[in-house]
């Protein structure tokens, strides 16, 4: 069987960590794209070099032109300018709504059939540009931020109580940033709540800190934002999409009344299978998660009201 195509636009951190580690996992053939000169073209050849060491033959291709990726199944959008140290999420929306928007006009004409995956920030806004653009039904456009997001907050609370982060399963909504919502009732250690096991308190402190979590790698690195944490997420999506595994994974997906959300990409669990998103999960919320979310909805509305004045 043919293994299937995707693409990588931008071959910064992001898009470069990305690659490597679709290669790696045999998710598919890869073809990282990016507008300087030859610098594609030299990182995936290193990657490609890695092969006989780690053992995957997936092809991988470096190019300044989109016509290399005509007829890719899964499009991840990376490009964009990267957070610096006291720039919010918000600063990127204009430089990078700009960005997102030539990028997809290119993709509607070389993969028109390609499911998006969005990593650019802000990144519930560039999901936003990107569906306005591209036109494409909603199932096969989302932004990648809740594995991120649970991820982070999944290993938090690991720390906090010295346990494998294989027995947690964290549950986040809402916005990606300062206003996202990491439930703690719905998060689960080995099937138990994380309310029974660590005191109130503390986890405030790591809901918060989860919150922070791109914020707090800025301010480390000084000079860039995260990329490990990122790419990893974007391949456990390509993953269940390539493989139909249909898993259940946080997701922004555009939300057409759930949860009294309307026209916007929001955080939100879903289905991941073969076609995209196959379901948005709706799952019942206590009075302060809903009112954390509105909040969290209505700031990703502010965004996308700049952005349709900007677009």
């Amino acid at each position: 069987m043919a293994r299937k195509k995707i693409a990588v636009v931008g071959a910064g951190n992001v898009g470069a960590t990305t690659a490597q580690r679709l290669a790696e996992k045999e998710i598919g053939d890869v073809i990282l794209v990016d507008i300087i000169q030859d610098m594609p073209q030299g990182k995936a050849l290193d990657i490609l070099e890695s092969a006989p060491v780690y053992g995957y033959d997936s092809k991988i291709i470096g190019t300044n032109e989109y016509e290399e990726t005509r007829n890719s199944d899964i499009v991840v959008v990376t490009s964009g300018v990267a957070r610096k140290p006291g720039m919010s999420r918000d600063d990127l929306l204009k430089i990078n709504a700009g960005i997102v928007k030539g990028v997809v006009e290119n993709i509607v004409k070389t993969s028109p059939n390609a499911i998006l995956i969005v990593v650019s920030n802000p990144l519930d806004a560039m999901t936003y540009v990107a569906h306005k653009i591209s036109r494409f039904p909603k199932n096969r456009i989302m932004g990648m931020a809740g594995v991120l997001d649970a991820a982070r907050f999944s290993t938090f609370i690991a720390m906090d109580l010295n346990v494998s982060v294989e027995n947690i399963h964290a549950f986040v909504l809402g916005g990606h940033g300062d206003t996202m919502v990491p439930s703690t009732r719905y998060t689960t250690v080995a099937g138990v709540s994380v309310e029974e096991l660590i005191p109130k308190s503390r986890l405030e402190a790591i809901v918060k800190r989860t919150r922070e979590g791109g914020a707090e790698i800025v301010n480390l690195l000084k000079t860039g934002s995260a990329f490990y944490a990122p790419s990893a997420a974007v391949a456990e999506m390509a993953k269940s999409i390539v493989k139909d595994k249909k898993k259940i994974l946080p997701c922004a997906a555009l939300c057409e009344g759930e949860y009294g959300i309307n026209g916007l990409f929001v955080g939100v669990p879903v289905k991941l299978g073969e076609r995209g998103i196959e379901q948005v999960f709706e799952i019942k919320l206590n009075n302060e998660e809903s009112a954390a979310l509105k909040r969290s909805a209505e700031a990703v509305k502010t965004l996308c009201d700049q952005v349709d004045k900007l677009l």
